[in-house]
């Protein structure tokens, strides 16, 4: 017997990550730290294995008033500072032509989810990435509907363009709107950024499509705080002000990544348009859904987000570009030394993953096994092998990509 609603999918939830990683705390417990590689958690640690909580986000946060962190926000579409804080943080004036509305929300997964939850209608489909986190699909079926996937590369290891494109046609075919997810930069969990010029492939191809019906693109920037070219990072918006009429954009921004503030639960999503109207409809919708799922976002986080990015954002900035550059000292380690012994990888530019290249999952299922019984914990995705340099000390980066490589 079940009282949940009929077409309620009754499987239980595996978190394949924590599942991991209680392996790993049980390993560590029974032979040491130093003989565990423990590369499952996607959060930031330092060099002494501890989560990294950065100093000018929570000095600050401490020193808040307690009854600001008691009260409500002053909107349940989040402090209008925040919100205007927030688009500034995002598209440093990058858009120049389209209306906008910004509406804080849970975390960067609440703006995904309010974005998939309001734009299809229960029984379409959602077009994601093959190699991609695995909550797109959660909410895909929480929310009833189908789940289709473009491949990330092609033959030579590009971004594979042309089955973007031969996806969503399909999927046109066979209804009356379209909703594609595209997390860039720093995809998670292959670490690829695409080019700007690649972007206008994209927002063209939409355009073409939007002559016959509505084109919704869900950008995931999660990482963007964490690209390697941050003064670029948001260059390729600028083809979002190209976007015609019938094509709308919904990036999902996250506080928890951008903060190393994971348990805070603050994001927003900046909806995009050339129609204010369309804007303001999609707003409507969005909002009637954050009064009814979480209805207040914590008031000090929006607080402690807005006196960050303006009045010590010359401070935040520094101290956050430290982990960045070890990030990269991590990611250069790894990637010089597979290409040395030949272990395959997914193109990786910048952010938290290394994805290795397994394409047969019942090969990568056995590779994954043999790497936990070497101690070393890593997360199993589509096709590859999520390494979460983020959470590895260079000490024990160094040597990583051999020891898989001698057990594949």
């Amino acid at each position: 017997m079940t009282f949940t609603r009929k077409t309620a999918d009754l499987v239980p939830i595996v978190d394949t990550v924590f599942s991991i990683v209680e392996l790993a705390k049980k390993d560590k417990e029974q032979n040491g730290e130093d003989k565990v590689i423990d590369a499952t958690i996607g959060s930031l640690y330092d060099e002494e294995g501890k989560l990294v909580a950065f100093d000018n986000v929570f000095t600050h946060y401490d020193d808040i008033d307690k009854r600001t962190k008691a009260k409500y926000a002053t909107s349940f579409t989040g402090n209008p500072n925040y919100r205007k804080d927030v688009y500034r943080w995002v598209t440093r004036d990058k858009i120049k032509t389209l209306a906008h509305s910004t509406i804080a929300t849970i975390g960067g997964t609440g703006a995904v989810s309010m974005t998939i939850s309001n734009i299809l209608d229960k029984g379409q489909t959602l077009i994601i990435p093959d190699i991609a986190w695995g909550s797109y699909k959660l909410m895909a079926s929480q929310f009833e509907l189908n789940c289709v996937q473009y491949e990330m590369f092609d033959d030579q290891n590009h971004f594979n363009i042309t089955s973007f494109k031969e996806t969503i046609t399909k999927t046109m075919a066979n209804q009356d709107k379209i909703l594609v997810v595209i997390n860039d930069p720093c995809h998670n969990p292959t670490g690829l950024s695409l080019s700007n010029e690649q972007w206008a492939q994209i927002i063209q191809f939409a355009n073409e499509c939007a002559k016959k019906v509505p084109f919704v693109i869900l950008n995931d920037i999660a990482y963007i705080d964490y690209s390697y070219d941050l003064e670029n990072s948001r260059n390729y918006m600028q083809n979002f002000d190209n976007i015609e009429e019938n094509v709308l954009i919904s990036i999902a921004f996250s506080c928890s990544k951008t903060l190393t503030s994971y348990g805070l639960r603050c994001g927003a999503c900046i909806i995009l348009a050339k129609d204010p109207q369309a804007v303001r409809n999609t707003e409507i919708v969005f909002e009637k859904s954050a009064r009814a799922v979480w209805s207040n976002i914590p008031n000090a986080a929006m607080e402690n987000f807005s006196w960050l990015t303006t009045q010590n954002k010359e401070a935040f900035q520094t101290e956050k570009q430290k982990y960045i550059d070890l990030l990269k000292q991590r990611s250069h380690i790894f990637i010089e030394e597979a290409q040395a012994c030949g272990l395959p990888i997914y193109p990786y530019k910048e952010g938290f993953f290394i994805t290795i290249k397994t394409p047969d999952n019942n090969i990568r299922d056995k590779f994954h096994q043999k790497l936990m019984a070497n101690h070393i914990y890593t997360v199993c995705v589509n096709k590859g092998i999520r390494v979460a340099i983020c959470s590895l000390s260079l000490t024990k980066v160094h040597g990583l990509a051999a020891k898989m490589k001698a057990l594949m």
